[in-house]
């Protein structure tokens, strides 16, 4: 789906060790450390490692060489690409290297400072988003929805605030969370790791984040498009984090790997500039007034509250649209002042039949289900009636899907009749008796 979006601002590369705002011990450590763990003994491939200008990394080889912790291999390797010293930790080098490892595993890219980082989540807030009509349209092209639900869905994602979205299951709340993400279709700058107090968070997660096709250096271009921005982010797509009934409000705290000694950021962490979505709420084994008010503070004051190991508490930015989707009338799982709290409460319904019927057809020519009619009132006359002609937006893929296994089990042509809408039909719901034991 090509949605056009504005251009998020790009982080600048560092120029300077000194405009870093790291300490010089972290930084040195983290290159010992990568040298020690990648084998690795040029400043080019050093710099990709850890993700600093060429410039930046010979500052810090520099350093280590004036502290006898790097030394200089003497020669330069002339190969087709570049004229290149070898550099090699020394015996004090690798000893420094092992010492910092068992302080933390961590090496690689050089973190963000927390406080860098919050200048980039303004720069590509969720808030800045300009949703239109037509774009939110288009993400949703795929569903069919009445024109009331559009009216109140674009103010909603346009204010990159929070969204219930409430009503009875099968009705597609799912979908439209993921259309409202698609709808987002710009880029942002996701850091592979933040620094806060000396520690180490990674935030950037492939599982998370979908990594944006990077521009490659054309060789015979006047425009390199290679360092423009700072590295040590990842280009992505806005990131989508969708849970369900397995949240629970540890995975919202900072998670500490005892053995690596570094901290991996929490999932609302991950979703900076993007979407969470709380499938299912309810669901949980926490209660779902224990889950919202969690996020009250976060919430209002778009920011979170984290705890490190030794207990001290610390703010990171919360610039997340948060969507919670229940099969729950909100009453009943809400006090008054949690409800007050989430920006907007959308209710989605079941389609009208006009729409069933849409959604019907629709589904009936992709799966090449030919449509019949006398199958289609048999369904609307002596099925729906059952149900208080209660429609809902899963029924017809769960119906043609029923039939199109049924057909081809007994070796006849995709075909749509009553006794087949029967059958089909008595799959859908489970008829209420008592089971002997």
């Amino acid at each position: 789906m090509n949605i056009q979006a504005a251009t998020v601002m790009e982080p600048a590369p560092p120029k300077t060790l000194e405009g870093m705002q790291i300490p010089l011990v972290m930084m040195r450590d983290i290159l010992l450390k990568t040298m020690f763990r990648k084998t690795l003994s040029q400043v080019r491939a050093l710099s990709e490692a850890v993700c600093l200008p060429p410039a930046v990394t010979q500052e810090l080889v520099d350093m280590g060489r004036s502290q006898g912790l790097i030394e200089a291999m003497g020669t330069l390797k002339a190969t087709a690409v570049n004229n290149e010293m070898d550099y090699q930790l020394t015996e004090s080098g690798k000893a420094r290297a092992l010492d910092a490892l068992k302080q933390s595993e961590y090496f690689g890219a050089m973190p963000v400072p927390l406080e860098v980082y919050r200048t980039q989540v303004e720069r590509q807030s969720i808030r800045n988003i300009q949703m239109t009509r037509e774009r939110l349209a288009q993400a949703m092209g795929h569903l069919i929805l009445p024109p009331q639900l559009m009216d109140q869905l674009g103010p909603a994602v346009g204010s990159g605030r929070s969204i219930l979205m409430y009503g009875p299951p099968g009705n597609g709340k799912s979908s439209i969370s993921n259309g409202i993400r698609d709808a987002l279709g710009d880029k942002i700058f996701v850091p592979r790791a933040i620094e806060y107090s000396g520690q180490v968070i990674t935030v950037y997660d492939p599982i998370v984040h979908t990594s944006a096709e990077q521009d490659l250096d054309d060789p015979n271009s006047l425009r390199r498009t290679s360092g423009r921005y700072d590295t040590r982010y990842v280009k992505c797509e806005r990131p989508t984090v969708i849970t369900g009934g397995e949240l629970s409000l540890s995975m919202l705290d900072l998670v500490y790997n005892p053995t690596a000694r570094t901290y991996q950021a929490p999932l609302q962490l991950k979703s900076t500039g993007g979407v969470f979505i709380v499938d299912d709420l309810g669901r949980q084994a926490e209660p779902p007034q224990s889950l919202v008010n969690r996020w009250i503070v976060p919430l209002e004051e778009s920011k979170d509250i984290l705890a490190l190991q030794s207990g001290e508490k610390f703010e990171v930015p919360f610039d997340t649209l948060v969507i919670f989707s229940t099969n729950f009338h909100p009453n009943e799982i809400f006090d008054k002042a949690a409800l007050r709290r989430i920006f907007f409460k959308i209710k989605i319904d079941g389609p009208s039949q006009e729409d069933f019927l849409k959604i019907f057809a629709l589904i009936a020519k992709k799966k090449k289900m030919p449509l019949d009619e006398k199958a289609l009132l048999h369904l609307l006359n002596n099925k729906y009636p059952q149900i208080d002609h209660n429609y809902a937006n899963y029924q017809p893929v769960f119906l043609i899907d029923q039939m199109i296994s049924i057909c081809e089990f007994e070796g006849i042509p995709y075909q749509m009749t009553p006794e087949l809408v029967d059958r089909a039909w008595a799959n859908m719901f489970v008829r209420e008796e008592a089971i002997a034991h």
